[in-house]
């Protein structure tokens, strides 16, 4: 089974109760799991190797901004890692369709991951806020299918 580390960048906490339902789901069947709620990039170099997978779980701030727990980590992995072509990833962005740049975290994770040479397994999940009450059961039926992507 795959060793996952979750990095999550959250505000109010909900991408947090997504990361812990989705390491639930994950160890259920077999997978090794790590949350890092306030992730460096020592622990996102983990992995970066080939065996490793990364699940990146953010919400977005204020015009699709990055959480103050992520935003450290994604501008080391900009301006430090740059090429990482071993990294497979997987991507749950949170946000609220009021605003203008609708899950603008996660999709700037994906750009980069993607302009990285990174690979994303699947699709990514976007939870509007107006539509759900709980991401966290929301995400289930996502974090299952994702799981057999693996």
């Amino acid at each position: 089974m795959s060793k996952i580390g979750i990095f999550v960048g959250t505000v109010y906490g909900n991408s947090l109760a997504v990361a812990e339902s989705a390491k639930e789901i994950l160890e259920q069947l077999g997978h090794e799991i790590t949350i890092f709620d306030e992730p460096i990039l020592n622990d996102w170099q983990q992995y970066n190797g080939g065996e490793g997978i990364a699940l990146i779980i953010t919400s977005s701030t204020g015009q699709g901004d990055l959480p103050d727990t992520i935003a450290p980590l994604f501008y080391e992995i900009q301006d430090v890692v740059g090429y990482q072509p071993e990294l497979r990833y997987g991507l749950i962005a949170l946000g609220d369709s009021s605003y203008e740049n609708f899950c603008g975290a996660g999709k700037r994770f994906d750009e980069l991951l993607t302009e990285q040479s990174a690979t994303r397994i699947g699709d990514v999940l976007f939870i509007d806020a107006l539509e759900e009450d709980m991401p966290e059961e929301y995400a289930k039926s996502w974090l299952q299918s994702w799981a057999e992507l693996l």
